[in-house]
């Protein structure tokens, strides 16, 4: 098995068994998810993906942002993910289907924006993630990535320490996005949140 399909399976079988009590887990992180889709900026109308959504709690936020006449689209490579979404009712709010976040099934630039919650630090090549997520958003489009705590407040939690060389690190993820496609516009990492916004820059030179 080569080292994508081995991390993609230890991503799968790691959310599938927490997916069921995943909501209950943290079930105070709606407004936080409220509040970083808001400052995405999406607009009536727009198309937008939740890549890796989980059980979807982005998902009512980017509807209402979007309105009715717009399209929001959600992925996830853990069927149990979306399953718990259906149960909390949160697939009402878009459409969902399993996918692989760095294997998207959609057509060049067909979206506006891209959320995606978490997803950076599970993506088994970071880089090769962020590309695929560029190729999918038109030029100028939107990028937000979030996480409803911040680095340190979330290495606390998992008993680690933040180490120089950690991929969300601010001298770590701005070259990663501007190599993939992205153009870094702000970022904020507080024991409140992390939130990294982007828009899409230029092509990414093709990998050596």
């Amino acid at each position: 098995m080569d080292s994508d399909h081995s991390d993609h399976a230890h991503v799968r079988e790691f959310f599938a068994a927490r997916a069921d009590g995943w909501d209950a887990r943290f079930p105070d992180d709606g407004p936080a998810y409220a509040s970083a889709v808001a400052e995405l900026g999406l607009r009536p109308g727009e198309k937008v993906l939740d890549a890796g959504c989980g059980t979807g709690r982005a998902l009512p936020p980017l509807r209402e942002a979007v309105g009715p006449g717009g399209t929001v689209l959600g992925v996830d490579l853990t069927p149990e993910m979306l399953r718990a979404a259906a149960r909390a009712g949160t697939h009402r709010h878009a459409l969902l289907a399993v996918a692989d976040a760095a294997r998207l099934p959609f057509r060049d630039a067909a979206l506006d924006a891209v959320f995606a919650a978490g997803l950076v630090s599970h993506l088994p090549d970071p880089r090769a993630g962020l590309r695929e997520l560029a190729r999918v958003v038109r030029p100028g489009g939107r990028l937000a990535l979030f996480h409803p705590i911040g680095r340190a407040a979330l290495a606390a939690r998992q008993e680690r320490r933040l180490t120089p060389d950690d991929l969300r690190a601010e001298p770590n993820l701005r070259p990663l996005l501007e190599s993939s496609g992205w153009r870094m516009l702000s970022y904020t990492d507080t024991d409140a949140r992390f939130l990294v916004l982007g828009a899409r820059g230029a092509d990414p030179a093709p990998p050596p």
